[in-house]
């Protein structure tokens, strides 16, 4: 007896003893341990009804069912289709087991996926809201075929993707059925069965046009339904979106179900597209004369339910069109119609043609909903559309592709790339050289842009197969999306950038760092960019960008520094000698700090070398190095070479070894201010690593003058930034996170501390909470900007002691509190009262 597994069953509960007994004798396979698998994708019914493919979050319900038809409940942890792989846990076992594909007929997802909401009153909620619900049989390879309702399919080379309904709000079940486990699937009504459900055409009618087309192989069934004026074309088109749309469809298949094609001529065009890979197998088809252009298109609408869109009538609204330039959308013959909900629907004649679709998500940053447009019809419909909105098509047409670069206009940019380094029709895998002038384009715009933006960071991430490339900024220490490539851009773009720095554009298994300057490429803009490629799996790259723009100092007063740490900080770096270290991950400032101390010290009378890789910020009167470990130069033999040439002060960029620390330790004692940095989590912590290291404690005691360490935090935006009255419980949670850096606050501390905070930052006697709800300034973020947030310990006589007996780090700061020190915290939660920012903030970046 047959049932259908996308059915929820009542079964009764199963233990994980079992389920050896779903699949065959063969073992499990063990679960890796030490990395996640990488996150699969799942695919969503193939409308504009749902959302697109989204990468798996969290463990997912689901039932299995075995080869031998039996079921079993658990919870899917990982999909891993190029392994063949899916990591499920059975309770109440605790543990994680993967099997594979060969062990199961079908995997169904019990968590529900919603469709997207369309307004009612939407004049396109017809074409938007196209959920069909359509019969499917799969013809099983072992044990009961299946078979059932789905909202469309999705066929891949892993296997099946059916979407079962749930409910009748238009949320979707997910059924997997693994390649080996069917022989066959056929899914939706045929066209004539539909036409006379609708009592469009009558049975006697389908049966004289199916005559007829055994007659007229030239001619589509639609077609001779629509010269019999049976349907009109309005009753043709929701017909054909009540079938299944499938992006991998066999196109072939459809051909020869329809009697378009022979078996043979099929046959020969599949061996020939073995050779040659550029021609899709519709378009090969067609060149060969083997199908006409129309017939291709029937198969199209009858096998994959695009829906038919007459687009010379069709009002293509303006803001569809200004999505797509009109060179591309003449190019790819392709008329945009509609944009809804991050959806952008789209007439294409092919609207199987990946290449184009690609092109346009890159070209809109949309999801793409194909249309069908009937053949020959494009082009008077593009002309009349663009004419429209203030476009001349032809003109367009013959504008040379050399437009001077703009940096503020990303959308001339990308109709300029699309129009020179696209993949040309019928060239779905063509990749784009490095050399090409659109790439070219695409990657200073990208740069500029970027520091426009105030990024600090470009991260330029490369996926296996025809997955995008995905591009994020950083900025204000937080990624952000920026832009989605097509594939065919992935070696390219990384062989272009490895151009720009000088590396070695063969060497794709080992990291290598280099630096842009980009002035070269870009006159007028003053950047250098630290580069670092990374390998990683599948033999691909990612890129790391650090922007690293040329710039004056900070005056020290406006670093954001407590009163209290901006006197301490200032006295240090008027003394004749010694040792002044700024702590902190790296990006959190340590740089513009050290640059901003010795402009406050940059005085004619005083000679200042500074030894940095790379040079970031440079200001008259200083001498800058920039080390080069290539050659050998060092920081350590960098400071050798200073101490041999006169200075008063010396700034190294950072103590990275033993050596280097020595040398900055003995300079300081011999009449030298140095200043450096290192990568330690707080200024306490930082003496006890660098007694690690090696430092003598007497030695390294009696140099030191202070510590600074700091981070940054994103500063709440000033624009849409709102002040009340703080309640009791919100004050009570800032004492309690400013007092646990003391071993045991005293209530008299609690109340010294919040008369302190009154005193500074209340408004009649009262605390006050800031909040940034978000803006177009902020990006609806309520953030803008970051502030930085320091812990300064000065080195006095008591602490010096403590260094030369080894006393851990917690004794250190006990003692600085004593004297005066704030916790990275601590002062965290003074700019939180002044409405600088957040205690989420705040607590992100600090223990203590």
């Amino acid at each position: 007896m047959q049932h259908d597994p996308t059915v929820p069953m009542s079964l009764d509960e199963l233990s994980f003893a079992p389920l050896p007994r779903l699949v065959p004798p063969a073992p499990p396979m063990p679960v890796r341990e030490k990395a996640a698998p990488s996150t699969f994708r799942w695919p969503t019914p193939p409308f504009g009804a749902y959302p697109a493919a989204a990468e798996q979050q969290h463990p997912l319900r689901c039932e299995i069912e075995g080869l031998n038809g039996r079921q079993i409940n658990g919870r899917l942890i990982f999909f891993v289709p190029e392994e063949g792989v899916a990591h499920v846990q059975v309770p109440p076992a605790r543990t994680t087991m993967a099997l594979r594909f060969k062990q199961f007929k079908a995997l169904k997802i019990l968590d529900v996926l919603p469709a997207l909401p369309v307004a009612p009153n939407d004049p396109h909620a017809q074409m938007l809201d196209v959920r069909p619900r359509m019969p499917y049989h799969v013809v099983a390879s072992v044990g009961d075929d299946l078979h059932g309702e789905t909202v469309g399919h999705v066929e891949t080379d892993d296997g099946l993707f059916l979407f079962p309904p749930a409910d009748d709000a238009g949320g979707v079940a997910r059924v997997f059925v693994p390649r080996h486990a069917y022989t066959s699937v056929d899914v939706g009504a045929r066209i004539g069965e539909l036409l006379v459900a609708q009592q469009a055409a009558t049975p006697g009618q389908v049966e004289q046009a199916a005559a007829q087309q055994q007659e007229m192989r030239g001619r589509k069934l639609g077609d001779i339904l629509i010269t019999r004026k049976i349907v009109t074309a309005d009753k043709l088109m929701a017909a054909l979106e009540q079938q299944s749309r499938m992006p991998m469809v066999r196109i072939g298949e459809a051909l020869l179900s329809l009697g378009l094609v022979s078996q043979a001529d099929l046959d020969a065009a599949l061996q020939q597209q073995k050779t040659d890979r550029k021609l899709p197998l519709g378009e090969l088809l067609v060149q060969s004369n083997l199908v006409s252009r129309q017939d291709l298109q029937t198969a199209l609408a009858h096998k994959m339910g695009y829906p038919l869109v007459d687009v010379v009538n069709f009002p293509a609204d303006p803001e569809a069109l200004r999505k797509v330039p009109v060179a591309v959308a003449t190019r790819l013959n392709a008329l945009p119609l509609i944009v809804r909900d991050s959806r952008l629907v789209v007439a294409l004649e092919d609207p199987s043609r990946r290449s184009a679709l690609e092109e346009l998500e890159f070209i809109s940053q949309l999801k793409i909903v194909p249309a069908l447009a009937q053949f020959g019809m494009m082009e008077a419909a593009i002309r009349v559309a663009y004419e429209k909105i203030g476009s001349d098509v032809w003109t367009s047409r013959g504008v040379p592709a050399v437009i001077e670069f703009d940096a503020g206009d990303t959308g001339k940019l990308i109709e300029t790339l699309e129009k020179e380094g696209s993949p040309s029709e019928g060239e779905e895998d063509g990749q784009i050289e490095q050399s090409d002038n659109s790439l070219v384009r695409l990657i200073n715009n990208m740069i500029v842009e970027a520091h426009g933006q105030g990024v600090s960071d470009i991260h330029i991430e490369s996926y296996p197969g025809r997955e995008k490339i995905k591009i994020r900024f950083r900025k204000d220490g937080l990624l952000h999306s920026y832009l989605e490539l097509p594939h065919t851009y992935r070696n390219a773009l990384i062989s272009r950038i490895k151009i720009m720095c000088d590396l070695d554009i063969s060497e794709r298994r080992k990291p290598q760092d280099g630096k842009i300057n980009f002035a070269r490429y870009v006159p007028g803009q003053k950047l250098e960019l630290r580069v670092a490629t990374i390998p990683t799996n599948n033999g691909l790259e990612d890129v790391v960008m650090r922007i690293l723009a040329s710039a004056k100092p900070l005056p020290l007063d406006d670093l954001g520094l407590s009163e209290h740490n901006l006197t301490h900080l200032k006295e240090a770096m008027e003394r004749p000698y010694g040792l002044v270290l700024c702590v902190g991950p790296t990006g959190s400032g340590k740089t513009t700090t050290l640059h901003s101390a010795l402009s406050f010290i940059n005085v004619p009378e005083r000679k200042i070398w500074t030894a940095e890789d790379p040079v970031e910020i440079t200001q008259p009167g200083l001498r800058q190095v920039q080390v080069n470990a290539r050659i050998d130069w060092t920081f350590a033999r960098a400071l050798r070479t200073f101490l041999r040439a006169d200075p008063d002060v010396i700034m190294v960029g950072e103590i990275r070894d033993e050596e280097t620390a020595k040398i900055a330790v003995e300079a300081s004692l011999t009449g030298h201010l140095v200043l450096s940095t290192l990568h330690t989590n707080s200024a306490p912590e930082t003496v006890t690593r660098l007694l690690d290291m090696g430092m003598d404690p007497f030695n390294f005691a009696d140099s030191l003058l202070a510590v600074l360490a700091q981070r940054l935090v994103r500063r709440l935006c000033r624009a849409c930034r709102q002040t009340r009255p703080a309640t009791e419980e919100e004050v009570e949670e800032l004492l309690q996170d400013y007092l646990q850096a003391f071993v045991k606050p005293e209530d008299r501390l609690r109340d010294e501390v919040r008369a302190g905070w009154v005193a500074r930052h209340g408004r009649n006697g009262q605390l006050m909470h800031h909040h940034s709800p978000g803006c177009e300034q902020c990006g609806q973020t309520g953030f803008r900007g970051r502030a930085g947030l320091h812990e300064l310990m000065v080195a006095s006589r008591e602490l010096r002691r403590l260094v030369q007996t080894g006393a851990r780090a917690e004794e250190l700061q006990q003692q600085a509190l004593g004297e005066g020190m704030r916790t990275l915290r601590q002062d965290g939660i003074d700019k939180v009262l002044q409405g600088v920012t957040t205690l989420a903030e705040v607590r992100s970046i600090s223990n203590t």
